[in-house]
């Protein structure tokens, strides 16, 4: 008989989306007449079309796909260079990255994961909680942790809660970590990290010989300018950090799936002789083993964000949901509650009414105001007593959501 992965079965409930999509299932079968008012403000799902610039290359792209002397087969693993090269020259062009750096991919959910891959077993893993649920679970299921506590804690993670009194943003670790999860502007809370608690972030890594991996998927949402887009901002970065990036949020990709990950050749890790092995040449190897590379067409459209017109159309789209964000903001506060959030990123924690626990917030907004939220519980037991509320939605959702929430809380 096969055997399992053992470790799927340490996975608590469902994965946090599913179990929201369950709930939502069982509520419009209970409720047929009112499944068509639900907004969905949980998952963190874009709304809005890809932009004019980005539909345009992938039509070019496809009728180059139809003509023999402008047929693309296979790819290159780790991506088209005229892409590689557009995202050194518009998105790290002073900071020292080349582009055989840089490795597209498929998705920053699927990077973040498949990581995990070229790092070896008995590594102190550090996570902040709340936590993208991605991060901990692909964990799990490696085979890094133990089993889970009655709070959802796993064995052998070393958690870095992230409360209202510190901003929602870990302090770092007592002890030495090998590998660390760091995500600004933060999934789920919204916050951001200001360039003095990188730089001791960085500090703490070249100390403790500690790698850093860094999810930017929501750089281009930074409206201060004071805070830094890259880790790659702070000195000595580049011998410390991995930096994950994502098409999907600044320029509509969900579905369309279209991401990278930039991993310096100064960054290693150590081999079961004591030697120093790049990271980078690890990476490449397992990129070129289990993934043929995204497709022609979307590397062609992924490119175009960064054309003229491609940069005004994502800066169109940001500004729109950032303008949701700011609507959002303002009515949960008007309904007295605690938030964090909204201001560099299209995510809204906001804190629960007081004796409501996350999922009680949840099962009431859904309820009540046919309202899909996501409690913050789900990311971590540092997330009880909230819950995040996703930009991602046309104004007329948004301002619907708006009035909905006040009635609810009022």
């Amino acid at each position: 008989m096969a055997t399992i992965n053992s470790n799927f079965l340490k996975l608590k409930a469902g994965y946090l989306f599913p179990e929201i999509g369950r709930r939502v299932k069982a509520f419009t079968d209970a409720n047929p007449d009112k499944a068509a008012k639900i907004i969905r403000c949980g998952i963190g799902d874009v709304t809005e079309p890809l932009p004019a610039s980005v539909r345009a290359a992938m039509h070019e792209a496809i009728d180059e796909m139809g003509v023999r002397e402008t047929f693309k087969g296979y790819g290159p693993e780790q991506g088209y260079e005229f892409l590689r090269q557009a995202i050194v020259d518009n998105q790290f062009s002073d900071l020292g990255i080349s582009a055989d750096e840089v490795f597209i991919s498929d998705g920053s959910k699927c990077d973040t994961g498949n990581i995990l891959d070229i790092f070896g077993e008995g590594n102190v893993i550090a996570i902040t909680d709340p936590v993208y649920p991605v991060y901990v679970d692909t964990n799990v299921m490696a085979g890094n942790t133990g089993e889970a506590d009655d709070k959802g804690a796993y064995a052998g993670l070393v958690y870095l809660p992230c409360t209202a009194e510190n901003g929602f943003v870990a302090e770092l670790p007592k002890e030495k970590v090998d590998l660390v999860y760091l995500c600004f502007p933060n999934n789920p809370t919204g916050s951001v990290a200001t360039r003095e608690q990188l730089e001791a972030w960085v500090k703490y890594a070249k100390e403790n010989d500690t790698v850093i991996f860094y999810d930017a998927a929501y750089e281009a949402f930074i409206q201060d300018p004071s805070v830094p887009r890259s880790i790659f901002e702070i000195e000595g970065a580049k011998d410390v950090a991995i930096e994950f990036r994502s098409f999907s949020k600044n320029g509509g990709f969900t579905g369309v799936r279209c991401a990278y990950v930039v991993i310096p050749k100064t960054v290693t890790g150590k081999a079961a002789d004591g030697s120093r092995v790049p990271l980078h040449q690890l990476w490449s190897r397992r990129h070129s083993t289990k993934f043929n590379g995204a497709s022609y067409p979307v590397q062609k459209g992924a490119a175009a964000v960064f054309s003229e017109q491609g940069e005004a159309e994502v800066k169109a789209l940001i500004e729109h949901y950032m303008g949701n964000a700011k609507l959002l903001v303002e009515a949960c506060k008007s309904a007295g509650l605690p938030v964090f959030g909204g201001e560099n990123a299209p995510y809204v924690w906001v804190g629960c009414p007081a004796g409501s626990t996350s999922w009680d917030m949840f099962d009431k907004m859904l309820n009540e105001a046919q309202v899909v939220i996501t409690p913050g519980s789900g990311f971590g037991s540092a997330g009880e007593g909230w819950f995040r509320i996703s930009a991602f939605n046309s104004r007329a959702n948004v301002e619907e959501v708006c009035k909905r929430l006040k009635a609810v809380l009022a």
